[in-house]
């Protein structure tokens, strides 16, 4: 079997194409007349020295590299073709994806929108695999530095900011690692080319692409185009890494013993040592139904769940990603969800109000045309003020899409607002602007959410004139929430619950107060906890889920603000490797949580904490050997020291009343000393504090262990290249796939 190979931008040299251009005249004549300067003179000749120069350089090799396909290769029939970054419009020329004339005005776009970006630089790093380079760049807190190619096992180059690029070529040169940095204008192929990318998908909807001849594998996914793939995966190339290295590793699984490289030896180097180091590629474990195409399943994709519910959140899919605490959830996630036409929650959970509005403020900035996004609530038990000053905050920035968790009970802050986006339509019937979707787990506090607001809490509201008349009125003929999320076995807050038997309990509860009341619309219930997999996407569905919201998956992502060692953590565990804890903000009434168990030993610790906490009524109760024993394995400080931090903590949140009570109920202080625990395990996680690894608190379910089951083996076993977006998408079209296969079995 057999692949052809087009070399990209830095294979050009002054003369190349030098025969070629008399032997392809016509072809020659009107690309000059496209691109607006005599193309042969440039590369032949050269005089003006511009032929490196990115806008220049990309047009030329484009054109050079199809003469020396039609030469060699025009009728020939290759099993594959490919090409490294520039090169893969050739191998899409070569496959019929559009004429020469077309793919030399797309060139010309993207080496002109390449080189209109600037401030950043790129290096190529020599001899380290990558799994030392990421390591290194993370251990040196180059947090700005991406991968752009993966050239080899051994080869890699680096994109970022250029004082970033500087001093890593200083640092790794005085460590004896060979590092040369690269002659270009911008940072290519990493985030910072995202503006280009973005404005580069509009030039692009600008044309018609044929279906390809010849499979073409693309750089950013090292995957075969499907069909309908070609503006969103060269849009995407821009800005995402060469993924070469699994390229050729695709290729060999794929049984591929030829490769013939255009033009030259650059790739063919770069294979020699790819095969003899590196292992095949799975195949993609994914299934796919031949009866339908990837636009039909994506089509098939923004019809799965409730239209009224798409329709009333402003998105394409009825899939959403769930807050997770501290901002790992974070505004880039949420941002992100909103372009792809999903709904995403920032969890801000354990964030102060500044970092709050700082995260609405970043989004509002980003999400300028209408996209959906929302913010998370989460129920304070401690301080409840702090719960309705961020509500506050909220209606400041006109917040419309609140998701409230870990609630038992309807708050003051929850009620207030609610009602304050109730309005009166021209028809007469409510209009609910602001809208609550209400994460439960049991059919009790589903109620809740599913009644009117209690009446105690609405006259309350009333006297003190947080609302108007009018809204106490209206919030009677409305539910709390219109959208109820079933949260079955998932990371976090959980009860444990099972999908199959706590969803249809729902449903049925639904009906029945839905007769009761008589609301104008419909009720929505979707699910939550356990979707890993195309598989229980479909399930979901098929149960009659109006959406469904993934959580444990989207923490492991490029997108989720936590550190890289526990995305490391969490790429490998499977679905046993998750445990019960404590959970610190409910520490004192039992509630649990789901944490990672593999690698660490928080679980075990917190349950111990819990134990201790129930067994004695003071600190002072306890054994002094075991106070000891977690001063010095727990804590690693003194228990007088972690105190002094608690009444410093509370003191700055303006709770000193807090502080007061605990000094005067040993109990209590036992519960705030225990709790510093929790925080500072979570914070040890997010930071990435690698030399307390064992004491990480990482909330996860077993989804996440699903998840890397089914990518094992695929481009997205790496987390590296998770993004939240593009797995939502993914695990909507897949389960679309599923579900239409699995119907065309029974119907057949």
């Amino acid at each position: 079997m057999k692949v052809i190979m087009f070399p990209g931008q830095g294979s050009q040299y002054k003369g190349m194409g030098k025969e070629l251009f008399r032997a392809y005249n016509k072809e020659a004549q009107q690309a000059s007349e496209i691109l607006g300067y005599d193309l042969e003179e440039l590369c032949v000749n050269d005089p003006k020295r511009q032929l490196g120069k990115t806008e220049f350089t990309q047009p030329a090799l484009y054109v050079v590299n199809a003469f020396e396909y039609y030469k060699q290769h025009k009728d020939s029939r290759p099993d594959y073709l490919i090409g490294h970054s520039l090169g893969e419009y050739n191998a899409l020329l070569a496959a019929g994806a559009f004429d020469f004339e077309t793919g030399l005005r797309l060139v010309q776009k993207r080496g002109a929108l390449m080189a209109a970006a600037s401030g950043g630089g790129m290096a190529a790093v020599l001899g380290l695999n990558i799994a030392t380079l990421t390591q290194k760049l993370e251990d040196n807190g180059y947090t700005d530095i991406d991968i752009a190619n993966y050239n080899t096992p051994t080869q890699t180059v680096i994109a970022g900011p250029q004082a970033s690029i500087d001093k890593v070529v200083k640092d790794f040169s005085d460590e004896g690692i060979k590092i040369i940095p690269l002659f270009v204008s911008a940072p290519f192929h990493s985030r910072y080319m995202k503006p280009a990318a973005e404005e580069f998908a509009t030039f692009l909807n600008g044309f018609k692409f044929s279906s390809l001849q010849t499979p073409v594998i693309a750089n950013a996914t090292a995957r075969p185009y499907e069909e309908g793939q070609t503006v969103a995966l060269l849009s995407r190339q821009v800005a995402s890494s060469v993924q070469w290295t699994d390229t050729i590793r695709f290729l060999m699984g794929k049984g591929i013993t030829t490769h013939e490289e255009i033009g030259g030896a650059i790739l063919t180097k770069m294979i020699n040592e790819i095969k003899v180091s590196s292992t095949p590629l799975k195949e993609e474990k994914i299934t796919i139904s031949a009866s339908l195409t990837s636009r039909q399943s994506t089509d098939l994709a923004t019809c799965l769940g409730s239209h009224r519910f798409r329709e009333d959140y402003g998105i394409k899919y009825a899939y959403l990603a769930g807050a997770m605490y501290r901002g790992i959830a974070s505004r880039e996630l949420v941002v992100c969800m909103g372009k792809a036409g999903m709904l995403g929650f920032v969890g801000t959970g354990g964030l102060s109000l500044e970092e709050i509005e700082k995260n609405i403020q970043y989004i509002q900035n980003e999400l300028t045309t209408g996209e959906a996004y929302g913010m998370n609530l989460l129920h304070n038990l401690v301080d409840p003020a702090f719960e309705m000053r961020t509500v506050d905050l909220y209606l400041k920035y006109g917040v419309r899409k609140l998701e409230a968790s870990a609630y038992m009970q309807i708050t003051p802050s929850l009620v207030y607002y609610r009602l304050k986006g109730l309005r009166k339509g021209t028809d007469g019937n409510v209009i609910c602007d602001h809208k609550i979707l209400a994460k439960i787990s049991r059919p009790e506090v589903a109620e809740v959410f599913m009644r009117p607001a209690p009446e105690r809490i609405v006259n309350k509201l009333l006297e003190e004139e947080m609302i108007t008349a009018e809204q106490a009125a209206l919030s009677k003929k409305v539910p709390m929430s219109y959208d109820i999320c079933v949260e079955a076995d998932s990371g976090g807050h959980t009860d444990a619950g099972v999908a199959m038997v706590l969803l249809p309990s729902i449903q049925q509860l639904r009906a029945i107060i839905e007769k009761e009341e008589q609301y104008s619309q419909s009720i929505h219930i979707g699910l939550a906890g356990g979707i890993g997999t195309p598989q229980a996407v479909a399930c979901a569905y098929m149960m009659g889920a109006d959406f469904v919201l993934t959580g444990s998956i989207n923490q492991c992502t490029v997108e989720a603000r936590t550190s890289d060692a526990v995305k490391d953590l969490l790429q490998e565990i499977n679905v046993q490797d998750t445990d019960y804890a404590p959970a610190g903000d409910m520490f004192e009434i039992g509630a649990r949580v789901q944490v990672l168990k593999r690698g660490v030993l928080f679980p075990a610790r917190a349950n111990k904490l819990y134990s201790l906490y129930n067994q004695y009524n003071s600190l002072e109760e306890i054994p002094e050997k075991v106070i000891q024993q977690l001063e010095k394995n727990y804590f690693k400080k003194s228990i007088d020291e972690i105190w002094e931090e608690s009444k410093t903590y509370f003191k700055r949140k303006g709770e000193q009343s807090t502080i007061e009570k605990a000094e005067n109920n040993p109990k209590q202080k036992m519960a705030l000393v225990f709790r510093w625990y929790f925080g500072h395990c979570n914070k040890l996680a997010i930071e990435g504090n690698i030399t307390e690894k064992v004491n990480f608190q990482v909330h996860t379910g077993p989804a996440l262990g699903a998840f890397n089951q089914w990518v094992k083996g695929t481009s997205l076993e790496s987390w590296k290249n998770r993004h939240a977006d593009r797995i939502g998408i993914k695990m909507m079209e897949e389960a679309a796939k599923l579900m239409e296969e699995t119907l065309f079995r029974i119907t057949n």
